[in-house]
């Protein structure tokens, strides 16, 4: 594989990245108590993407619109305060509540420009099995002139909420936590300049 080529796969892996942080965006989620029902879940969301990624819109709209959509099915509590990781533990109620509102907007800036790249692709369920208390709903992404790659939607069979979604294996909750600890390492483990700085 070529240097653009891989380059290339990068964005757009770092770009389903972003749907999948942003789909753990606050809001209310459908039940998931069984395999059909998140498969269902799903295919809502891939829906809902697809119309979006190929509307033509702009990329200020678009953002708009993955918001709204996913806001609908997760849960950015957990996201955040997963991302956030062990230095979670001794924040106050308020500084966790400033940190999931900064890590909201961290989201939208960070991936927001790269909505572009999934013009005139596609996402589709293939199937969904259950692992514990989880399903994990198996689709796969096609990009225009690019081979297609596996995304893994993760639903909690608890709540029916995401809780994690997995580009060709790689996980976005513990990318995220990486990326975060990194930022809060070069600012001396001081949590509250982080959150001004996220925002």
């Amino acid at each position: 594989m070529g240097n653009q080529t891989s380059l290339t796969r990068r964005a757009m892996l770092g770009g389903l990245a972003g749907l999948g942080v942003m789909a753990l965006l606050p809001g209310r989620a459908l039940a998931a108590i069984s395999a059909d029902r998140a498969e269902s879940l799903i295919d809502q969301v891939v829906s809902d993407i697809n119309g979006i990624i190929n509307s033509g819109a702009s990329e200020g709209t678009m953002i708009k619109r993955f918001e709204n959509v996913f806001a609908k099915y997760a849960d950015v509590n957990f996201i955040a305060l997963s991302a956030l990781g062990p230095d979670g533990r001794s924040a106050s109620a308020s500084q966790k509540a400033a940190f999931v509102k900064a890590f909201r907007a961290y989201v939208a800036r960070r991936y927001g420009s790269r909505f572009r790249e999934f013009q005139g692709g596609s996402i589709n369920v293939v199937n969904t099995k259950q692992v514990k208390s989880r399903y994990e709903v198996m689709t796969q992404t096609q990009l225009r002139g690019k081979s297609p790659f596996d995304v893994v939607f993760v639903v909690s069979a608890k709540n029916g909420k995401f809780i994690d979604m997995q580009v060709e294996g790689i996980s976005i909750v513990k990318s995220e936590r990486k990326e975060i600890g990194a930022m809060l390492d070069r600012r001396g483990g001081d949590l509250n300049k982080l959150i001004a700085d996220l925002k």
